[in-house]
């Protein structure tokens, strides 16, 4: 079964528009995608900064949606396979999880009993 993958914004960060402040520009947004195969769960945060277009009108904060902030962020060349495929090592190392080497003590200098 593959995973499933849940994106969350978790905060925004603005900035007023120029010259007088009656929109806010979103500069920075922070999410969360948290990733499941059914039956464990693994997450991963992040943040996606935006510059401010200056001759675009904004989309009054007030009035953006989740879907639409999450379009931007998820514009950005690979991030989303990236982000998923970090999800998806968590997960894995969760089901199988990954053997560490032990120190063992060296053979030479082990005493007689």
């Amino acid at each position: 079964m593959a995973n499933t993958y849940t994106w969350t914004i978790t905060s925004m960060s603005t900035l007023p528009s120029p010259p007088a402040p009656i929109n806010e520009y979103v500069v920075l947004a922070q999410y969360l995608v948290t990733g499941t195969d059914g039956t464990n769960t693994a997450s991963i945060a992040g943040s996606s900064q935006f510059t401010i277009d200056t001759t675009a009108t904004p989309t009054p904060y007030a009035q953006l949606t989740q879907a639409q902030v999450l379009g931007w962020i998820q514009a950005e060349p690979n991030l989303v396979i990236n982000t998923q495929a970090c999800v998806d090592g968590q997960i894995a190392s969760i089901v199988n999880p990954p053997v560490s080497p032990a120190v063992t003590p060296l053979p030479w200098n082990t005493q007689a009993a």
